[in-house]
């Protein structure tokens, strides 16, 4: 049904060369586009190089999400402290008819930070309603995108699925030269809080930029609410998201060569009112060095110093409002769940 893919700005081969990918067919209805191994593994080894080069050492939170972290992260989605995922479901289960008024019959769904799946089956219901055909471009930078596309296969007979192994930047210029197909780009699970406000201002604008006119951008974000509440969703008495956090270090070892021990390190994770956010560092229990081979780093660390690996921000209503509309959007709709502070966002191109 899916033989005949057709690129309409640049052929398979083109993006292959042009962006670095390489490209997997597995079958009739799954694809997907990869950054060359080399590509990739220089990347991180760059940015870590960097990053705990600097004076307050860090790890960007995009590098948790490996095979591993991903599943230490479904197991965090099911804790009762962490509320963000069900209050987010619940939401999406709502919003169904409303969100189809805005949505056109032809428009495919791309997602920045797929992850499992489990909310895209939500949406996906939604297109299934109004598509005979529904085409689908999961972008996360973890191999688990291969497994949870295979499993929306089987579910969903109408399926087509493009995958993009790679950053959400890297993801979105593939999407912006693929076709001149409408999209419905979802950013879900409130993964926007990760971003500094400049940063996060700056991936706005760069997803309004590459929207054509008839683009949707469908935003969920967690709101300001009690200190108690949000340190406990960082902060779980069974310590899974510790071993989230530790799992980072384990990475590093695995893929760049280095010799972090993880008993050396512990999980910390503090509300900071004032800037809004959750900070979540590692906390160095030791005075110690650590080599990083492929990075071509030794870095010395002292005791209780801390490397910092998220924010998670959290915002108002007139806040995002007013983010989004510099962004370069015209906001269409907001739904809010009032019992735990969450809001969904969809927006079009201003």
């Amino acid at each position: 049904m899916y033989k005949n893919r057709v690129v309409t700005h640049l052929s398979t081969k083109t993006l292959q060369k042009s962006l670095g990918y390489r490209h997997f067919e597995i079958n009739s209805r799954l694809c997907y586009f990869k950054p060359a191994s080399s590509k990739s593994e220089k990347t991180f080894a760059k940015e870590i190089s960097y990053s705990l080069n600097q004076k307050e050492k860090s790890i960007s939170p995009k590098f948790f999400y490996d095979i591993k972290g991903s599943a230490i992260f479904d197991e965090i989605c099911e804790l009762p402290e962490y509320y963000l995922t069900r209050t987010e479901t619940e939401l999406l289960k709502k919003i169904g008819n409303d969100l189809i008024q805005f949505i056109s019959k032809d428009i495919r769904l791309v997602e920045l930070g797929s992850g499992s799946a489990v909310k895209t089956r939500l949406l996906l219901d939604v297109l299934t309603s109004i598509q005979n055909k529904i085409e689908y471009f999961p972008i996360d930078i973890s191999d688990i995108l291969q497994e949870s596309s295979q499993k929306l296969l089987e579910d969903y007979e109408n399926l087509s699925i493009t995958g993009i192994i790679d950053s959400y930047e890297g993801g979105l210029e593939f999407v912006e030269q693929y076709d001149d197909k409408p999209n419905l780009i979802a950013f879900l699970g409130s993964s926007f809080g990760n971003f500094t406000p400049e940063l996060g201002f700056a991936f706005l604008h760069k997803i309004s930029s590459i929207m054509k006119k008839n683009d949707l951008f469908f935003l969920g974000l967690d709101l300001v609410k009690d200190k108690k509440v949000l340190e406990k969703a960082y902060d779980d008495p069974k310590g899974i998201t510790a071993n989230f956090n530790l799992n980072v270090l384990s990475r590093i070892n695995d893929e760049l060569s280095a010799d972090f021990d993880l008993s050396q390190f512990v999980h910390h994770a503090i509300y900071n009112e004032k800037k809004q956010r959750i900070e979540m560092y590692l906390r160095s229990l030791e005075k110690q060095t650590v080599e990083i081979k492929k990075a071509d780093l030794l870095l010395d660390i002292e005791k209780d110093e801390l490397i910092h690996t998220e924010h998670s921000h959290k915002y108002s209503i007139p806040q995002i409002e007013n983010i989004l509309r510099r962004a370069g959007f015209r906001l269409e709709k907001i739904w809010q769940d009032t019992n735990k502070p969450y809001a969904l966002f969809l927006a079009s191109k201003h």
